[in-house]
């Protein structure tokens, strides 16, 4: 991914916009890597209309095992984009498709939404709440909890998982201890989504695109988008083992670049 260096802003503010390109771009992105996996090389484009896709979206090629399905969808590339797309730009008016999430009956570990049904929506709706509640903690120490509850084993960890390390490149840059600031406001939305595909009922890798507003003496906002494998286990979606999968681009929902790489408006049921 290329990646430019950040200047201050005109008006002499510590936080301006170019700044803040710079270290939510630079740190969170490449550490997300949010996102090959926020760690998030790329090649073709993904659509559901493309080949070996299906109606639950793009399915792994041929191979002899379920573990193999799993990562062959996980590893399987998604279209890239530049850095500057993911900034606010002008939105498309073409219509763009949606999709329908379940909503939540409860709060489940580390006060995380939780109850959503067995099905990709709902792993998606799931993989959004989790990224909520982490990235929202505006700490460590939150990041780490919400990963802890809600990775099964062999997945990622409070050490190994992107949005710990996109929180600590967020933090470093921003001069702060992982304990944060009570000044600083992190507030995450999930506006568009997409599922990348299914292996059996309860697997699949779905992906995020969220709307961060990031306020210390100013605001500014940002897209970062995240792909997750979900496991359907013990009654409920979590992180599933393996490595994070390819990443989605980060694009400024609603725009034509949004719309280009397969990403759809979030509606709540």
């Amino acid at each position: 991914m290329n990646r430019r260096p950040g200047h201050p802003g005109s008006d002499g503010s510590e936080w301006g916009p170019a700044r803040l390109v710079a270290l939510l771009v630079v740190g969170v992105l490449v550490a997300l890597a949010l996102l090959a996996g926020l760690v998030f090389a790329v090649v073709g484009a993904l659509t559901e209309d493309g080949p070996n896709a299906t109606e639950g979206g793009q399915q792994a090629a041929a191979p002899t095992t379920e573990m193999s399905r799993e990562d062959a969808l996980a590893a399987a590339p998604m279209p890239s984009a530049e850095p500057e797309a993911a900034l606010p730009g002008p939105l498309a008016s073409e219509a763009v498709g949606v999709l329908e999430l379940p909503r939540p009956t409860g709060v489940g570990a580390a006060d995380v939404p939780t109850g959503f049904p067995d099905t990709p929506e709902g792993a998606l709706a799931q993989l959004a709440a989790i990224d909520v509640t982490a990235m929202q903690s505006g700490s460590l120490d939150g990041v780490r909890q919400v990963i802890a509850a809600w990775a099964a084993p062999g997945g990622p960890t409070g050490q190994t998982w992107s949005g710990v390390e996109g929180m600590a490149s967020l933090l470093s840059a921003a001069g702060l201890s992982g304990a944060g600031l009570p000044q600083l406001s992190i507030v995450v939305r999930p506006v568009m989504g997409l599922v990348k595909g299914t292996v059996g009922p309860e697997f699949a890798v779905v992906c995020v695109n969220f709307e961060f507003t990031v306020t210390v003496a100013q605001t500014s906002r940002i897209a970062i988008a995240d792909c997750q494998r979900m496991a359907w286990t013990g009654g409920r979606w979590v992180i599933g083992p393996g490595a994070e999968p390819a990443p989605a681009p980060s694009v400024w929902p609603g725009t034509e670049a949004a719309i280009a790489a397969g990403w759809r408006d979030l509606r709540y049921a």
